[in-house]
């Protein structure tokens, strides 16, 4: 297998989708602004978008790959049965957390926001849109399901390809709202929930080939599903955790107006960095270093290992550079237009640029933890990741009166530097990992790259500022221009430097 072309197949698909979806929050922006109406749609998209993350970008992965992969090893029907009872054990539960949260959900949007009981339309509202929103969770945690079994059998494309369907569907719904004159935060909404259902027969069409589900009530609770529901949780918690921190900084953002849609702006903008430096690197390393680790082959889980951190950090590092350099071109670009001010330009770019400081941190928390993944240990990253979300909590409720909503990208930053430090000293310490010479060397590299990619950044945007002026109409052109002009020297110096050679990413 040949980690570069599995992340290159992967991260295309995911390219695409976030690019709709850049598209699809441009025309909130447009329509929807910073506005009461846009708080209210973000905090009632954001649980089950939060799960979407959860699930559907790796976490539910790094607790059923292994699991399935190990008993596919065994024998394909030991595999196959065990594939059934947990579709079957998820689904059932599944269905009682929506069942409870529709009959709850004004409690969940309080836990959620607690700042909106203040003013009783946007609370009323927020609960209204969850409501509409919420079944999406069922339908994405089952896609999560079978995208999994699709990544085990190596197939990335499909599941890859599958977020695309909500970003068309949602798109689709705000020109409808527009030429039909409806609400565009209510369609919004009734947007997400039939993506999700889409979605969902969309990747069962495609698993038939490699699994055909058998659901039935009277599923066995066996010693192999304990042991991966006993998994899931830890995996959860720990791969999610950079969406955890996104979800606690949307509570206590809640408090200051307008403050739910920089944050859920900004994520957006970093999160197209993180889906390829830090998912697709770790979506398609898994399977392979879960197959490594199982028939004990050490030698390539070192290797794959070291080039899965090489990989990551070869798009991860210009990346987090660009975004604190360029944070306000950026979100000026992407959503500078109709409702969405000079203001609201200048608060999410300052997010963003925090943002930023932690991208690499970001992505690193998602390839290390996979590590004590494949290994059966979810006990260790759940550890480190209780300890990160502690920290951010900490660290944003002691200073949000003095410094506001950005101590929430300040605090998540900081916290998941801390949680990649603290993930390298347990893996040398448990002997799950050690440097190469090669990895270290191409570290610096990439450093050196990046900085000459800066310094030619650094200039075009002084050339380019007249362009970049929020009132002018073109200056998403002239951003992208400049994106792609570094981008080739980026990758230019990387070539001379010897990064780019394809051997250098194969994992055997």
């Amino acid at each position: 297998m040949n980690l570069l072309s599995s992340a290159s197949i992967f991260s295309f698909f995911t390219i695409i989708s976030r690019i709709l979806g850049y598209l699809r929050d441009i025309l909130i922006a447009i329509f929807l602004g910073a506005s009461i109406f846009a708080d209210a749609f973000f905090v009632a998209f954001r649980l089950p978008n939060t799960f979407r993350r959860l699930f559907a970008e790796g976490t539910f992965n790094a607790a059923f790959i292994p699991s399935y992969t190990s008993a596919k090893i065994k024998n394909q029907k030991i595999g196959k049965k065990f594939a059934d009872d947990v579709l079957s054990l998820i689904l059932v539960i599944l269905i009682f957390i929506v069942t409870l949260a529709e009959i709850f959900t004004p409690f969940l949007v309080y836990l959620i926001a607690p700042g909106f009981i203040e003013d009783d339309f946007k609370f009323r509202l927020a609960v209204e849109l969850t409501r509409i929103t919420f079944p999406f969770l069922l339908f994405v945690s089952l896609s999560s399901f079978f995208s999994g079994i699709l990544n085990s059998n190596n197939k990335f494309a499909i599941a890859a390809a599958a977020p695309i369907i909500l970003n068309i569907i949602l798109i689709v719904s705000i020109l409808f709202s527009y030429f039909f004159n409806l609400n565009t935060a209510k369609q919004l909404s009734y947007g997400v929930t039939l993506a999700g259902i889409i979605q969902l027969i969309f990747l069962i069409i495609f698993t038939t080939k490699f699994y055909k589900p058998s659901i039935s009530l009277s599923f066995k609770i066996n010693s192999k599903v304990k042991f991966f529901f006993k998994k899931l949780l830890p995996s959860i918690f720990s791969s999610g955790v950079t969406q955890i921190n996104i979800l606690i900084g949307t509570i206590i953002a809640s408090f200051q107006s307008g403050a739910v849609s920089y944050l859920y702006y900004a994520d957006r903008v970093y999160q197209i960095n993180l889906a390829i430096a830090g998912i697709a690197v770790g979506t398609v390393s898994l399977p392979v270093l879960s197959k490594a680790f199982k028939t004990k082959n050490y030698s390539r889980v070192s290797n794959i290992q070291n080039k899965s951190i090489q990989l990551s950090l070869l798009l991860s590092i210009p990346a987090s550079i660009g975004l604190i350099i360029a944070s306000e071109e950026i979100v000026n670009a992407l959503f500078g237009y109709g409702s969405f001010s000079i203001q609201d330009v200048e608060l999410t770019s300052k997010a963003l640029m925090f943002f930023g400081y932690g991208v690499i941190a970001f992505a690193l928390v998602k390839i290390l933890a996979n590590f004590f993944f494949a290994r059966d240990d979810t006990k260790t990253p759940f550890y480190i990741s209780s300890f990160i979300v502690f920290l951010n909590i900490l660290i944003s409720v002691s200073f949000f009166r003095n410094v506001g909503f950005l101590i929430i990208p300040i605090a998540t930053s900081i916290s998941t530097w801390i949680g990649v430090v603290i993930y390298l000293f347990f893996l040398k310490k448990n002997h799950y990992f050690h440097f190469q010479n090669k990895l270290v060397k191409n570290t610096l590299r990439i450093i050196v790259s990046t900085v000459v990619m800066s310094s030619v950044l650094v200039f075009a945007l002084e050339k380019c500022s007249s362009y970049l002026d929020y009132k002018y109409a073109y200056k998403s052109i002239y951003l992208l221009s400049i994106v792609v002009f570094v981008g080739i020297v980026y990758l230019l110096s990387c070539y001379l430097l010897g990064l780019l050679k394809i051997k250098n990413y194969k994992t055997f």
